[in-house]
């Protein structure tokens, strides 16, 4: 293995965007033809983010392999387009699990297990596994520098640092420039502290990447790169931009990759190297100056106070935009609003109604009204997971006649059209859960396969494709019991499992545009390839548009 590693650590404060800055490094890397994987070691105790609130964390994001990670992940692929794998994403929570079951099997001999060297060895084996021929390994230390949970993660990078020698290392810090208005400058104090706190865990950084609002004059760069024992061309301006995607431009106008090229020696003090960053301006000028105008997309949710909760799904709706060369404007509605309210003066004039994942009861009812409205006004709807079982609840009371059509998640029902599933096969080994069954991992999730019905809307969307595969993230299913009744209703089940047994999409055939899918396909979109099926709903919304 010559892979070449670069940790990035923050510092100063949180949220200060490591994983863009990770994600547009990679890319890019990529750019200049390099073979690139990023990965995320977070230091939270949680074994993976699965349980927890997307208040707390934002959104879960799912790989193809079924791991439940850190949203950064969701950056990474966009950026790169590199599919994140299970050995991407690693938590104090599972490093410590990992570490106990050792000792509980007496793998130890009898040892005293401690931090150092067994926790720090664990983190360790995590960086360097899984890996073979690539060119550089992205690995973002998550929290900030001076938190007590971060420390064995940057204590077992330090000691990668002497294994893997200057050569096969560097470390990028990210730090933040406050301005201060009274004083009427931008204050390189926080900085310096943060590398300070980074150098008394042993840990020098090599390049620092400085976020600001402004520009950074060059004295105040001069400064940083004194005190902070760095080159000054090492010290680089991370600006505020208007869209995410300009990331890697503005990197590499500040000369973030050619920096890293020369630290690890592949390109000559005076050299710039040849870099193709036609994919990332051409998607910009999309973003920033659309020729089709703006369409508007409601999104009716239970987690809308916090975007991050739906970060895949903002960014596939973006890439939706992109492909028809349109701005998508969302508009986020708490489906608890139409609870007790009339959803007509918050979804009239939409072009397009969007209902996605999520669990419990809490505003299942105000999406049901959603999809009412959608189905009766003719508007563009697009339901993921929850947003499809709710379109078939929907159907089944108000199509079907069944008028206690529910969900066995909202508690015990007569009529179960949604229902826990126990058993399912993934690949040649049959999954089995119950009621009682751990929280955790337990779900049904990745990639699964699926049957499209030909001459149906969505193999049309998936360009008469037969075999879809799609990432789940789900625990209750569609009871295929009821296909029969709903399908004389008017409900088409246009995907199957490849058993029969599991509905996997469901669309309207006298709809302009009506799907619902059981998977999640924002999680496979990409600003460079956007996903088929959100392509094809904004253009929906496109279409609506016209007509309102």
């Amino acid at each position: 293995m010559s892979a070449r590693f670069i940790f990035i650590t923050g510092g100063v404060v949180s949220s200060l965007g490591k994983g863009l800055a990770s994600a547009a490094m990679g890319a890019l890397l990529q750019a200049r033809g390099y073979k690139v994987r990023l990965r995320k070691l977070d230091p939270y105790l949680n074994v993976d983010p699965g349980t927890m609130s997307p208040y707390q964390h934002g959104e879960c994001y799912v790989t193809d392999d079924g791991a439940e990670t850190d949203l950064d992940l969701g950056h990474y692929e966009r950026f790169t387009g590199v599919a994140a794998r299970q050995s991407d994403n690693v938590t104090t929570g599972r490093i410590y699990s990992d570490v106990i079951a050792k000792e509980r099997r007496g793998d130890y001999l009898g040892g005293t297990v401690q931090v150092i060297p067994h926790v720090t060895d664990a983190i360790r084996d995590f960086v360097l596994s899984d890996i073979t021929d690539e060119d550089f390994v992205l690995c973002e230390i998550g929290g900030t520098v001076g938190d007590i949970e971060g420390l064995p993660f940057l204590e077992a990078i330090r000691q990668l640092r002497n294994e893997l020698g200057r050569e096969r290392s560097c470390f990028v810090h990210c730090t933040l420039l406050p301005w201060i208005g009274a004083a009427g400058e931008l204050k390189t104090k926080p900085t310096q502290h943060s590398v300070k706190e980074l150098l008394s865990v042993g840990i020098q950084p090599d390049i620092l990447l400085c976020r600001a609002d402004r520009e950074i004059p060059q004295n105040e760069k001069r400064k940083i790169a004194l005190f902070c024992n760095v080159k000054e061309s090492r010290v680089v301006s991370a600006l505020d931009v208007d869209t995410i995607y300009d990331v890697p431009n503005t990197y590499h106008q500040e000369g973030l990759d050619n920096e890293v090229l020369r630290f690890f020696r592949l390109l000559g003090e005076d050299e710039e190297g040849d870099v193709d960053l036609k994919r990332w301006t051409d998607i910009v000028a999309r973003v920033r100056e659309p020729e089709g105008g703006a369409v508007t997309i409601a999104v009716v949710g239970k987690y809308t106070v916090l975007i991050d909760a739906y970060k895949s799904l903002n960014e596939a709706l973006a890439h939706g935009g992109i492909a028809n060369n349109v701005k998508v404007n969302l508009k986020w509605i708490e489906s608890e609003i139409f609870e007790s309210e009339d959803p007509v003066p918050y979804l009239d004039g939409v072009h397009g109604i969007l209902v996605p994942g999520g669990f419990g009861e809490r505003g299942a009812e105000g999406k049901i009204e959603a999809v009412q409205f959608a189905r009766e006004r003719k508007v563009p709807y697009f339901g993921i997971c929850f947003g499809m079982q709710m379109a078939v609840i929907e159907a089944a009371r108000n199509m079907a006649g069944i008028a206690e059509a529910n969900s066995s998640e909202f508690g015990p029902t007569s009529e179960p059209v949604v229902g826990l599933l126990t058993e399912w096969m993934k690949g040649n080994q049959l999954e089995k859960r119950g009621i009682d069954s751990d929280m955790g991992g337990t779900m049904r999730l990745g990639a699964y396969h699926a049957k499209l019905k030909q001459g149906s809307k969505v193999a049309e969307v998936y360009s008469e494709a037969e075999d879809i595969w799609e990432r789940h993230r789900h625990r209750y299913e569609v009871n295929v019991a009821y296909k029969d009744r709903l399908e004389k209703a008017g409900m088409i089940f246009s995907g199957l499992s490849p058993d029969g047994e599991l509905p996997e999409i469901v669309e309207l055939p006298d709809h302009p545009w009506f799907i619902g899918v059981q998977y999640h396909p924002e999680l496979k979109s990409k600003p460079f390839d956007p996903h088929p099926l959100f392509a094809s709903f904004v253009k929906a919304a496109v279409e609506q548009s016209r007509l309102v």
